[in-house]
């Protein structure tokens, strides 16, 4: 992993902290400040993957992986937080790298929930999602991620993240309705979601266990065949 993408993550996730604890500071702005978080996040990383030449053919590629990931929520919209969603963005991340894997997860949660349902929470599913394609891309060439039981202790880890990142947002609009932000109600409010992540953390294993190989063959042969995103 070069250490360029070491020092954009680190950066990253600088900017994304930073600005989320000068919205928790900031007084009666708790929302809007952390909206501002993620449009400017996003913009940093889609102006990074704008400046790429990516081919048509690419970008077909990346439409129809983010379609694959969105539809992949629907047949489980009945059964909370298990889906295959999060397995498909980590395995493009890895494959493709972390700018792609951004790409397809911001995309694929914008498109599920056109049909899913719209609302303030898309760009926190845009930056959840978005973020597992990231790191899984800034990872894929460590000993971990190249390691069968590493890839599961990925699909592990972002399944408990991407519902803190939730459950930030559901924190933060609680705030706006003149509920007190105290530490106490901040764990309460995380505890209460803890069987949610465990079943999205139980479901990434699942996927991962029984496609993962079989996915990530797929997909480099893809990308060796016809020398997409190199």
């Amino acid at each position: 992993m070069r250490i360029t993408k070491v020092l954009a993550f680190g950066a990253f996730l600088c900017f994304f902290f930073g600005l989320l604890f000068l919205a928790v500071k900031w007084d009666d702005h708790y929302l809007a400040m952390s909206f501002a978080i993620l449009l400017l996040s996003f913009g940093l990383l889609l102006f990074r993957f704008e400046r790429r030449k990516v081919e048509p053919r690419e970008l077909v590629l990346l439409a129809v992986l983010a379609s694959i990931a969105a539809v992949g929520r629907i047949p489980f919209a009945s059964i909370p937080s298990v889906q295959p969603t999060t397995f498909v963005i980590m395995m493009s991340g890895f494959v493709f790298g972390a700018e792609s894997g951004f790409i397809i997860g911001a995309v694929a949660a914008l498109a599920s929930n056109m049909i899913l349902g719209q609302g303030p929470w898309t760009p926190w599913q845009m930056a959840a999602w978005g973020l597992v394609g990231l790191t899984a891309g800034l990872f894929r060439k460590t000993k971990l991620m190249n390691w069968k039981w590493g890839r599961v202790l990925f699909g592990v880890v972002w399944g408990f993240l991407f519902g803190w990142i939730m459950n930030l947002w559901g924190f933060l609009s609680f705030s706006q309705s003149g509920t007190t932000m105290t530490l106490k109600a901040f764990l309460t409010y995380f505890a209460g979601s803890a069987l949610f992540d465990f079943m999205h953390a139980v479901s990434n294993v699942f996927f991962l266990l029984v496609f993962g190989t079989g996915w990530v063959k797929i997909l480099r042969r893809f990308k060796r065949k016809y020398g997409l995103l190199e």
